[in-house]
C-alpha cells in the first residue's frame, strides 16, 4: 500500500511556517508499514492543489491533504475537491450544531464565514474535529482514496488516529511489516562512513533490506530497514547488515537508540568510573553545558563550566595567561589546553573540556579560518588539544563544537585509541 501527500499553504512554501505535518505523516505512515511514494508542498491555487491530487490518485492508493480548510478567502482545498469530484456543497448539520456550541461557549460572536466550514461537497464522508471546526473529509473514487484534513497539526493529528486510521484498516487491511534499527554515529564523515559501510555491504542490499545515511550538525544517522511478511522475518532481515556495521564502525557508534544522545552516553561513561567534568566554552557559548545538563541526574557527575567569551574572562575565570593570548590567540592550543585544566582546577573536576574558536560568519583570517576549533582536554594524566575546521555557518559550528568536545570525554575515558575525525591530540609539552 502506498500514500501520496500534500501539504498546503503560502505560508509553507516562503517559510514563514515550518511544515511539520509532512515529517508527522511520514512518521505515522511509517509505523502502520505504509510506503509514502511521495509528498509535495503547494500553495493555496486551485490549478496546483487539483494537479497534485490527480497525481496521488495515480500513483497511490490514499492520498492524504492537509491545509486550506479554513475559513477566510485563500483557503480554497475543500472549493477544489467538490470541483474535482463534481460535488455540490451541503450543510452537515453535526459540525454546524458543533460550531455554534462552541462559539456560544466561548462568547463569540457567529460569523458567516465560521458557519461556513460546516458546508462539505456531497460526495464525502464527513470526519468529525473535536478539536476545532474545519471537519475532514473522505472521499473515494475508482478504488482510490483522497483525505482532506485541517493544516492545524493537533487537529490533523487526532482526525488521523480516532478517524482515517481506523477507515485505512478496514479498506485496505494493514498488511506487510516492517523494521528499522538506528545506529547513531559521530566523528567520522559521510563520505568516510559510506566508503567504510556500504563498499562491504553491497551484497547485503536489496528488496527487503535498505539503508539510509541521515547527517545531521552533530553527526548521522544510519537507519537499516527491513521488511518482511512477520515482523519477526523483517528483524532477521537485517542482522547481517546490522553486524556488519558494527563490525566496520563500531568506534563511531555511540547509540544504537533513535533517540540516542551522546551527552548520556558520556555521563553514563564518567558515571561508572566516577569521575567528575567541568567545562570552559568559548566559541560553543554554553551550548555544551546545556546539553550535558538536558539529562537528569546529570548533577551527579558535571560540576559546572565557564562560558569565557572574552579574553578578561578566560584570564580571570580560568587563569589563563595574558602571555599566551597576546603571543597565540585565543584560538589556539595553548589556549586550549590551559582552559581546560582550569576548568577541571577551578571545579575541582576529574576531567576538564574546553573549546575555543571562530564560529562566524565573520572574524576568520588566513590562518585560522571560520569553522577553525581548538579543543582542550584534561584529567591529569592526558592534558592535549586538538584542532577541527568545520563550516561556515555559525550554528551548525556551535551543534558540531558541542557534539565533537563530548566525543572527545566518551573516547578518551572509554579507552579509545582515535580522536573524532581521526585528527590528532597536541600534547601539553
Amino acid at each position: 500500500m502506498q500514500a501520496y501527500l500534500i501539504t498546503i499553504g503560502n505560508e509553507i512554501l516562503i517559510g514563514d511556517i515550518v511544515n511539520t505535518n509532512a515529517s508527522w505523516l511520514g512518521q505515522f505512515f511509517s509505523r502502520y508499514h505504509i510506503d509514502v511514494c511521495k509528498s509535495v508542498s503547494v500553495g493555496d491555487d486551485q490549478q496546483e492543489i487539483t494537479a497534485e491530487v490527480l497525481q496521488g490518485m495515480e500513483k497511490a492508493d490514499i492520498t492524504i491533504v492537509t491545509g486550506g480548510l479554513g475559513p477566510t478567502h485563500d483557503d480554497v482545498t475543500k472549493k477544489t475537491l467538490a470541483t474535482l469530484f463534481e460535488s455540490e456543497m451541503i450543510v452537515h448539520e453535526p459540525t454546524r450544531d458543533f460550531i455554534s456550541k462552541i462559539f456560544k461557549k466561548r462568547n463569540i460572536p457567529l460569523s458567516p464565514s465560521n458557519l461556513e466550514q460546516s458546508e462539505v461537497p456531497h460526495t464525502c464522508t464527513v470526519l468529525m474535529n473535536y478539536n476545532g471546526t474545519a471537519p475532514g473529509m473522505w472521499f473515494e473514487n475508482n478504488g482510490k482514496v483522497v483525505v482532506a484534513l485541517p493544516g492545524v497539526p493537533s487537529e490533523m493529528k487526532a482526525l488521523m488516529n480516532d478517524e482515517v486510521l481506523p477507515r485505512i484498516s478496514g479498506k485496505f487491511g494493514l498488511n506487510g511489516h516492517i523494521h528499522r534499527h538506528y545506529f547513531q554515529v559521530a566523528g567520522i564523515g559521510e563520505s568516510t562512513l559510506s566508503d567504510l559501510v556500504i563498499g562491504k555491504t553491497d551484497d547485503l542490499l536489496n528488496g527487503s533490506v535498505s539503508l539510509a545515511y541521515l547527517p545531521h550538525p552533530y553527526g548521522i544517522t544510519l537507519r537499516v530497514q527491513g521488511k518482511g511478511s512477520s515482523d519477526e522475518e523483517a528483524k532477521q532481515n537485517i542482522v547481517p547488515l546490522t553486524e556488519r556495521i558494527r563490525e566496520k564502525a563500531s568506534e563511531y557508534i555511540y547509540s544504537e537508540d533513535r533517540d540516542g544522545r551522546m551527552e548520556e552516553v558520556v555521563l553514563s561513561i564518567l558515571r561508572r568510573q566516577k569521575k567528575t567534568l567541568a567545562v570552559a566554552e568559548s566559541c560553543s557559548g554554553g551550548l555544551l553545558a546545556s546539553k550535558i545538563t538536558d539529562i537528569p541526574g546529570s548533577s551527579d557527575v558535571f560540576l559546572g563550566g565557564f562560558v569565557a567569551y572574552h579574553n578578561s574572562a578566560k584570564e580571570n575565570l580560568l587563569g589563563v595567561s595574558a602571555d599566551t593570548l597576546k603571543k597565540h590567540g585565543a584560538v589556539s592550543r595553548e589556549t586550549a589546553l590551559e582552559m581546560a585544566k582550569g576548568a577541571a582546577e577551578k571545579f575541582g573536576a576529574s576531567v576538564g573540556i574546553s573549546t575555543t574558536g571562530v564560529a562566524g560568519p565573520g572574524g576568520g583570517t588566513e590562518e585560522k579560518p571560520v569553522g577553525t576549533v581548538w579543543f582542550g582536554y584534561y584529567d591529569g594524566e592526558n592534558h592535549f588539544a586538538m584542532k577541527a575546521r568545520f563550516f561556515k555557518e555559525r550554528l551548525a559550528n556551535k551543534e558540531r563544537t558541542a557534539m565533537v568536545a563530548l566525543d572527545i570525554i566518551r573516547r578518551v575515558c572509554g579507552g579509545m585509541e582515535k580522536l573524532p575525525y581521526g585528527l590528532k591530540a597536541e600534547y601539553q609539552s
